[in-house]
């Protein structure tokens, strides 16, 4: 009879209103909310033995409290926590996607694209001390302010495959005007290679007839990089 009467007020319905993670932030506004409250609303529903709030301090205790690593775990990794199935998971995830992508680019601070230097110094953080092949796109406006920054592909050491459809996708949903096309070569070789040169081409034709001009194509290293435009290759 007891064990009963302890279940039931792990229960998030049996706090008083104003604690109730939903009702609180709704009565003192999303500051007053910690990171286990705004988890536990995304997770919904804990287990017999603990609230979605007590079931969010148990994974935030597994990551030493930070949210910086609990943003590290995949949907996965999430799954191997009782009570959390695959859409609480995606939840948890996503949340955090969208959280990493507002402090990426904050909308007051978004650069302006003035030359490849500017471009290098964007991306650098994304492919710096990168070993593995990655193909990015930097979406711009017409005044060559960056909207976005987006991964298309990556792959092992010696290439990636990318999908000029999938950077176009992306230039019309997010209604830009000119794309700057990145990737890198952990050789550190900066020569372009044939494919490169022609994937170039093919992605820059496509753009004309899509009124979506091709600004640049930058090959990265960590000591510097090669400008298609710089080149006239563009």
């Amino acid at each position: 009879m007891l064990k009963n009467s302890y279940k039931t007020n792990l229960t998030i319905k049996s706090w008083a209103k104003e604690d109730r993670p939903r009702e609180k932030l709704v009565l003192k506004g999303k500051s007053s909310l910690s990171d286990a409250e705004l988890i536990g609303i995304l997770i919904s529903s804990g287990t017999r033995d603990m609230s979605a709030v007590e079931l969010a301090k148990q994974i935030l205790a597994q990551v030493g409290n930070d949210i910086n690593e609990l943003a590290k775990l995949s949907v996965k990794d999430l799954e191997k926590f009782r009570g959390i199935g695959e859409a609480k998971a995606i939840s948890i995830v996503s949340a955090l996607e969208l959280g990493r992508r507002r402090k990426d680019l904050p909308t007051s601070q978004k650069p302006k694209i003035n030359s490849p230097a500017d471009v290098y110094e964007i991306i650098k953080p994304e492919l710096l001390d990168n070993k593995k092949e990655e193909f990015w796109i930097l979406l711009l406006n017409r005044a060559n302010v960056v909207i976005r920054k987006i991964q298309i592909s990556s792959g092992g050491v010696a290439g990636t495959a990318v999908d000029p459809k999938l950077i176009f996708k992306h230039a019309l949903d997010h209604l830009a005007s000119g794309v700057i096309l990145i990737h890198n070569h952990p050789s550190g070789n900066l020569k372009p290679s044939e494919a490169d040169i022609k994937l170039t081409k093919k992605i820059d034709q496509a753009g004309k007839f899509l009124d979506i001009d091709i600004l640049d194509h930058l090959i990265f290293i960590d000591t510097g990089y090669y400008s298609f435009k710089d080149e006239g290759l563009i």
